[in-house]
């Protein structure tokens, strides 16, 4: 099965600011919770990758990254096989980046940044032209436009408990009463603590995770109403509509690079 460098940091302690690593994950691969001292870049340049911290799951398809702060706990899934590449960067060089996990758009620019890091020697000139290189790789970090994929995690862990069900079955029929029940809440308390705790009602939380949970799929090939009934969608048209009203396209378009 894959298998990932996933340092202990020793891997990635080098003099320089960014260390750039290349690997290859067969599908199903799970990299179980961990952290890093530096901060992270994970850009799929193929495949699909989940992702899992405290404060929420995110997706990542692929041509889209996911930015980890240093010492962010995060366990990383992968649903299909996964082309990743990795910019490990110091705390003092990210210091203006993200302080919290969020995935991102990349531009074709920041694209051909991230590979022409990869082909850098591990001591890479500082001063010469491969420093500038990695300069321009953070500052374009600090320009991508943040991507809707990601559902916020509740700190109160009975809440906790009833996403983590939904996460791994995003299509369970339960209504609000079966929820509320499994949080050993009554229903107003379960909604009002579930908002103010993720800046989202319920159901909007639950419509997005079967939404992400189709991404995932629809990005390593599944037909579109395959995926459409298997989240929970009554029809693929429904589906469809609502996809293209949180992204803003159709799931057709959204994986054309």
């Amino acid at each position: 099965m894959g298998h990932i460098r996933h340092s202990p940091d020793r891997d990635v302690e080098t003099p320089r600011a960014i260390v750039a690593l290349s690997d290859e994950y067969d599908p199903d691969f799970v990299d179980p919770r961990h952290h890093h001292r530096r901060a992270q870049l994970l850009y799929a340049s193929a495949g699909v990758m989940s992702v899992v911290t405290d404060d929420g799951s995110f997706v990542v398809p692929p041509q889209r990254a996911v930015w980890i702060p240093g010492g962010a706990e995060h366990e990383v899934s992968c649903r299909g096989p996964v082309s990743l590449r990795t910019l490990y960067i110091e705390p003092g060089a990210a210091g203006a980046l993200p302080d919290r996990c969020r995935v991102f758009e990349v531009t074709p620019f920041l694209r051909a940044l991230i590979l022409e890091a990869m082909a850098l020697p591990r001591l890479y000139d500082e001063a010469g032209r491969d420093g500038r290189v990695m300069d321009l790789v953070l500052e374009e970090i600090r320009t991508q436009q943040i991507a809707p994929l990601h559902a916020p995690m509740p700190r109160d862990e009975r809440l906790a408990r009833v996403c983590r069900a939904l996460l791994a079955d995003p299509a369970h029929p339960g209504d609000l009463d079966h929820w509320a029940e499994m949080a050993n809440m009554g229903r107003r308390t379960f909604t009002r603590m579930f908002r103010d705790q993720t800046e989202m009602s319920f159901a909007a939380w639950r419509q997005h995770v079967r939404l992400l949970e189709a991404l995932s799929r629809l990005a390593i090939g599944q037909p579109v109403t395959t995926v459409a009934y298997d989240v929970g969608y009554d029809s693929p048209s429904a589906f469809t509509a609502m996809f293209r009203r949180t992204f803003g396209v159709s799931p057709r378009r959204y994986f054309e690079s």
